[in-house]
């Protein structure tokens, strides 16, 4: 053993970093927490998606911000690699739609236990539970120490000396899990930047209160899309969901990656209810059930085409009399339909809080870290995975991805410096 390594949280990166600085050197994993992976715990609803199996290209395309920074850390511990190490330590997996993969029994307690197996059986990793650090010392240009505050095998405060610094606190979503920003505090002491901190894949807060009316009420196969002046911000089709405060469902989560740097702007949003049919296909088809339904009341006549929980909602728009005949609707009115059905417009409020986000976007600057180490470029032996840098994926595993491979490279190049 040539040296000592610190690593400060003990999620998805930290779990990483420190089994793999553990192969040659001794490892003290510090956690809060009284157990590891309280995050882990609950992503995916549960099941954890723990990566996606996807190719090179379709991973960097994932990565919302600063994709290139990942380079080094994904080439050197990629998507197939983690599945590979899981399974290997006992946890199977399964590759659902969209190349999502999850353990095979649907629990993230599974992957929990693999990496609790895998901490447990290797002697050169110290795990201190209920333990802060609570600061960082560097002399010379170089990591010294840690305080630490809490259990750590004993009682009251400790300094520990340390080789190195492996910093993997996660962002500030889910707080409840004990993701409050401390590592942005350590790595602020330390000189670092950090970049504006916002919550991300998060659901939208919308002004109408159209959209508590509709509460619950799931769309599938609908268009979302957003724009800020003549700048497209998303445009893409899915599935989403109307709430008490606004809207939420895949589709949107999606678009809250690509919205934070417009947010402040002027900002236009509308869902097109039926993407599949342009105007003409859409007008033949109202014809149709209005043919159908001549005789009826007007807003009798869009059961076929709208669920139930909308049709008052698309009616009062259209701005035609609920009990106006079907058969005395004029072309013009007809239009005005089309026109909310094709551009149901939303106004956008903002984004719902940190408790809801499934991750943060912003964090430590990038510029500042080492891509192909993970060290910091302004102070040596510290090192950075995770959720902490300014880096942020979509949906469906890139997160938990980001994690593993930034994880992978820190504890890797912290052992290997200490060689």
């Amino acid at each position: 053993m040539t040296g000592k390594i610190v690593v400060i949280g003990a999620g998805a990166a930290g779990v990483m970093a420190a089994l793999t600085a553990a192969q040659k050197n001794k490892v003290i994993l510090i956690e809060k927490n009284d157990r590891i992976g309280k995050k882990l715990f609950i992503t995916g609803k549960g099941r954890c998606n723990v990566t996606n199996a996807c190719d090179a290209d379709g991973f960097f395309n994932s990565v919302v911000t600063n994709s290139k920074f990942m380079y080094s850390s994904f080439y050197t511990f990629d998507n197939n690699m983690i599945m590979d190490y899981l399974e290997k330590a006992g946890c199977p997996l399964k590759i659902e739609r969209g190349g999502r993969v999850f353990p095979t029994s649907d629990h993230s307690s599974d992957v929990i236990g693999a990496f609790k197996t895998l901490i447990n059986r290797n002697k050169n990793i110290s795990l201190y539970l209920n333990t802060k650090v609570t600061g960082i010392n560097i002399e010379d240009g170089r990591i010294k120490s840690v305080d630490v505050s809490g259990d750590n095998g004993g009682t009251g405060n400790d300094r520990i000396y340390c080789d190195a610094v492996i910093i993997c606190t996660g962002g500030r979503s889910y707080p409840l899990t004990g993701s409050t920003g401390d590592g942005y505090r350590l790595a602020e002491y330390m000189g670092h930047t950090i970049k504006p901190l916002s919550p991300s894949l998060v659901p939208f807060e919308i002004e109408e209160k159209c959209c508590s009316m509709m509460m619950g009420l799931s769309l599938k196969n609908v268009a979302l899309h957003i724009s800020s002046g003549k700048k497209k911000i998303f445009d893409e089709q899915g599935e989403m969901l109307f709430t008490h405060f606004g809207i939420s469902g895949p589709l949107v989560i999606k678009a809250s990656a690509y919205i934070h740097r417009y947010i402040g702007k002027d900002i236009d949003m509308y869902i097109d209810l039926k993407p599949a049919m342009d105007r003409d296909m859409l007008d033949a088809r109202l014809l149709k059930d209005f043919k159908k339904y001549a005789n009826k009341d007007f807003k009798n006549s869009l059961g076929d085409l709208l669920p139930i929980k909308m049709i008052d909602v698309v009616v009062e728009r259209s701005g035609i009399n609920p009990y106006k005949k079907v058969n005395s609707v004029t072309r013009e009115e007809r239009q005005r339909l089309i026109d909310v059905l094709k551009e149901f417009r939303l106004t956008f409020v903002g984004l719902r809080g940190y408790d809801e986000a499934i991750i943060t976007r912003g964090g430590v600057s990038v510029k500042e870290v080492n891509p192909s180490t993970m060290e910091s470029k302004l102070v040596g032996g510290v090192y950075f995975a995770g959720e902490l840098l300014d880096i942020d994926a979509l949906t469906g595993g890139f997160n938990l991805q980001v994690a593993w491979s930034t994880g992978y490279l820190a504890g890797l190049s912290a052992s290997e410096s200490l060689q």
